[in-house]
């Protein structure tokens, strides 16, 4: 019996040591994560040399553990709620957790891999319970609703008060004054829906992947460069990788209508059938939608998600398409009758299809303006566009300079780093460039941030763009098209939507705003790549130096309204789709999904077959899987804004330091801490006005 104790009492030492010994090497493991500590290198940038796979999982859930310690400090805390125990205490509750989501997040859009595909399905769900667990919480809410409800009693600046009244608005849309029951329910609800959607991401990363194009005969590519050919070879083949969007890249000048067909027929069914099938995924996700709006006391989801933005209803959005549906159709009618005509001049007997459009319409630019897209490239090779063009413009208008760090590591060496400066010499931030389309990389382009601009914080931005232009052969140059001159210019519009925050809360800085507000600086943006000035500064042929000729820049102007009726349908086929999805109600019967889209379209006279929407349902990666749901419309919403913004400055002298600095003041520096439409108010003198965007589209 003594033996048995002593060797009972031997065991529970050694348990204990050995607890103990975990938990010191747990405690050693997260002092070593570099997810963990603060980073040495500038403006607090993340230290891809030290941030391995195994580092996310444990940071993630340390981050979660650390906020719901500082919450559960609001809730304990026996003094009576204030500014600063409960509101700035809420607002910084998350640090921790936002400085690592945002490495993770980065590397799971631009540069994935397995571990961190397993990583996005376990947490998708932890997530949505973290959150849930957070904006659910009974006692921390009567905490947040208390100073709430005595802000006009406190002395705070406007955007501190702002502050309070964006949290309390924050808790109350994700349903914080429900029932306990019915709290319960809709955390079900926002777990399965983060589940699903991230399968729905998965599923679409690897359709994309691996439901590209493979061509054996060299032959069968005529019509693409030689340096285009020698870009997709791979192993004796040619493959040819998947973009976001239905109509792809290649189809302008592939020649082999065969070819053309077999790649967009790739396109359009890459998730509707088979092992990446998304299909049963977007029918759950828009019913489960439909079903929280209902216990959050809204008719559908899109009546509850449009709270806080400048649309405000579903009956805006449609108001809106409606005034734009008429002029856009008469414009593709146009468009289609030009392009069948050209069909027919070729000796061809056959009807334009979808897959015809954009070759025929590159046939039609030519001969109607003598714009020839291969003339073109030589002008726009990638740094000059990004150094002569993208940054020249912000110069100009901000002041800022830009030098390039090539000390600063990064997560792919296609990765360049530039620092930015204020114009009097003061360090503004950081800028990362991901430009090259790779398997490990989503589609389509964005702009995101590593570290957020804050005062409170004392945190200065890192910001980053990401987008998917076609990779040249080794020691060929960069040349891109046109259309991703204006991305690049897009998504710099959105980098320094974020590098010009001045706000003191994270929370509300920079890009922290409604959807149909944010893309409006990165759209304005655009305009400033065909300004002549900018346009000659960058337009240079990548081997002479030639600035581009007047006249082939008179021809891309002239045809700046060409092909437009087909780009705003594809555009509001793709935004009526999903106002369509997020208008339906409980019970809803949904047998098929594409059944579904065609009557979708149909009702608002979209259903053009040579015209088919820019993303269809199975893979709206953006309302699916992005955040975007019931809010692809704020492309076309943020496009009125950015043209009538260009009109006010074509009224005030244009490419200005003054203008640009009015702007930036007005706009840029504003983040979310005031009214939008009182914001563009302030900035233009009057409410934005349609009649810019209709006469710069051709509508007009």
């Amino acid at each position: 019996m003594k033996k048995q104790l002593l060797l009972i009492a031997t065991l529970v030492v050694a348990m204990s040591c050995k607890t103990e010994q975990t938990k010191k090497e747990t405690t050693s493991n997260m002092v070593e994560n570099p997810l963990l500590v603060k980073s040495s290198l500038p403006y607090g940038a993340p230290d891809f040399t030290k941030i391995k796979n195994e580092h996310f999982m444990p940071a993630i859930l340390k981050g979660m553990e650390v906020q719901n310690e500082e919450i559960a400090k609001i809730i304990a805390n026996t003094e009576a709620p204030t500014f600063e125990n409960t509101s700035i205490a809420f607002e910084e509750s998350s640090k921790t957790l936002d400085n690592v989501e945002a490495v993770f997040y980065a590397l799971a859009g631009a540069h994935t891999n397995d571990t961190i595909k397993d990583n996005q399905k376990e947490l998708a769900p932890k997530f949505s319970k973290h959150n849930d667990e957070i904006l659910l919480n009974t006692k921390l809410f009567e905490k947040i609703k208390a100073v709430h409800d005595n802000l006009d009693n406190l002395e705070l600046d406007a955007e501190s008060k702002h502050l309070v009244k964006e949290q309390y608005k924050k808790f109350v849309k994700a349903g914080a004054n429900l029932s306990e029951e019915k709290k319960n329910e809709l955390k079900e609800i926002n777990a399965e829906l983060a589940s699903l959607s991230n399968d729905f991401g998965k599923k679409l990363l690897d359709a994309s992947k691996k439901g590209g194009l493979t061509v054996t005969d060299k032959e069968q590519l005529k019509g693409l460069s030689e340096e285009t050919i020698k870009g997709l070879e791979k192993d004796g083949k040619y493959e040819i990788q998947l973009i976001n969007t239905t109509q792809q890249p290649l189809l302008q000048t592939l020649e082999n209508r065969e070819v053309r067909k077999e790649l967009f027929e790739k396109s359009i069914h890459r998730t509707d059938a088979g092992d990446y099938d998304t299909s049963d995924l977007v029918k759950k996700m828009a019913l489960l939608r439909a079903k929280k709006a209902q216990i959050l006391g809204f008719d559908n989801f899109a009546s509850w998600s449009l709270q806080g933005t400048m649309a405000s209803t579903p009956d805006k959005v449609f108001e809106m398409f409606n005034g734009l549906i008429p002029g856009s159709l008469s414009k593709v009618a146009a468009e289609t009758k030009e392009i069948q005509a050209e069909i027919n001049k070729e000796g061809n007997d056959f009807t334009l299809a979808p897959y015809d459009w954009n070759h025929f319409a590159e046939k039609v630019r030519k001969s109607k303006y003598n714009l020839n897209e291969d003339e073109v490239k030589p002008y726009f090779e990638l740094t000059n566009v990004l150094e002569k063009g993208v940054f020249y413009a912000a110069t100009k208008l901000y002041g800022i300079t830009f030098k390039k760090r090539t000390d600063i590591p990064t997560y792919h060496p296609d990765v360049v780093v530039y620092e930015i400066f204020e114009e009097d010499g003061s360090k503004l931030g950081l800028f990362y460039g991901d430009f090259f389309a790779r398997d490990s990389k989503r589609g389509g382009a964005w702009m995101s941030a590593f570290v957020k601009q804050s005062k409170l914080r004392g945190q200065k931005p890192v910001i980053y763009n990401v987008c998917n232009y076609p990779k040249p052969a080794e020691g060929e140059p960069a040349l891109i098209s046109f259309d991703n001159v204006e991305t690049t210019f897009h998504e710099f519009g959105h980098a320094l939507h974020g590098l010009f925050g001045n706000q003191k809360y994270a929370s509300i800085s920079g890009t922290s705003t409604a959807r149909d507000f944010v893309e409006f600086p990165s759209q304005f943006n655009e305009n400033w790549a065909t300004h002549p000035e900018v346009l000659n500064n960058y337009a240079l042929h990548y081997k002479t130096g030639e600035v581009i000729p007047d006249a082939l820049l008179q021809k891309i102007k002239d045809a700046g309204t060409f092909n437009q009726g087909y780009s705003i349908i594809e555009n509001l086929a793709s935004s009526n789709l999903d106002m369509q999805w997020h208008t339906i109600s409980v019970g809803t019967n949904i047998d098929d999904v594409a059944r579904f889209e065609e009557k979708a379209l149909a009702k608002m006279k979209l259903k053009i077959d040579e015209v088919p929407p820019r993303y269809r349902s199975t893979y709206f990666a953006h309302i699916f899987s992005g955040g975007y749901g019931a809010g692809y419309y704020s492309y076309l919403w943020t496009e009125m804004l950015s043209h009538d913004a260009y009109d006010w400055f074509k009224n005030n002298g244009l490419l200005t330091r003054e203008n640009g600095q009015k702007f930036r003041e007005q706009i840029l520096s504003k983040g979310n801490t005031m009214d939008y439409a009182e914001m563009y108010k302030v900035f233009a003198g009057r409410d934005p006005q349609a009649e810019p965007m209709l006469k710069a589209r051709g509508l007009q």
